[in-house]
């Protein structure tokens, strides 16, 4: 660009923004709004809300609802409590059995034995039934195969299955 070119570009928008400036600052202040609306009495102002899907309380009419919904909660509480108290605890009357088929391998140790009764849920501790094998002595006497076993046997039972 050319420096004339440059210099009578800034001189228009020198003179714009000079302009706009002088009629933001003489122009007359306008209303922004025309419509006074007069002091409603307070029944009148709650039924305005009321229609706009408000509620308006007063400070004790506030003080009372709450009040009232503790008496209601307090209540519910006491409810609950003699139902409680009245109910007698129920006696389980079934026990869950699981059964599951474990399927030894030739080269599975009593400890891998271990794990996959627990996970079949028989016993609850895999070095426990370790353990037990090991005060028997019979960790070199697992018989390769499938058994079929379930939560109600002891540990004993599950080893003389498993163990000859």
């Amino acid at each position: 660009m050319k420096a004339k070119l440059m210099s009578s570009f800034a001189a228009g928008l020198i003179v714009a923004a000079s302009v706009c400036g002088v009629v933001y600052f003489f122009e007359p202040a306008k209303a922004t709004s025309t419509e006074v609306k007069e002091n409603l009495p307070l029944e009148e102002m709650r039924n305005e809300l009321f229609t706009a899907g408000y509620l308006v309380y007063s400070e004790e009419e506030w003080e009372q609802e709450l009040a009232k919904i503790e008496q209601e909660h307090k209540l519910l509480l006491e409810q609950e409590k003699e139902h409680e108290t009245n109910e007698s605890p129920a006696e389980p009357t079934e026990t869950i059995i699981y059964k599951t088929i474990l399927n030894v391998a030739s080269g599975m140790t009593s400890i891998d034995v271990g794990n996959a009764l627990v996970k079949g849920k028989i016993i609850d501790n895999a070095m426990t039934f370790f353990n037990e094998v090991e005060k028997k002595g019979l960790a070199n006497g697992l018989r390769p195969g499938t058994y079929e076993l379930d939560s109600e046997m002891n540990t004993d039972e599950v080893i003389s299955i498993l163990f000859k």
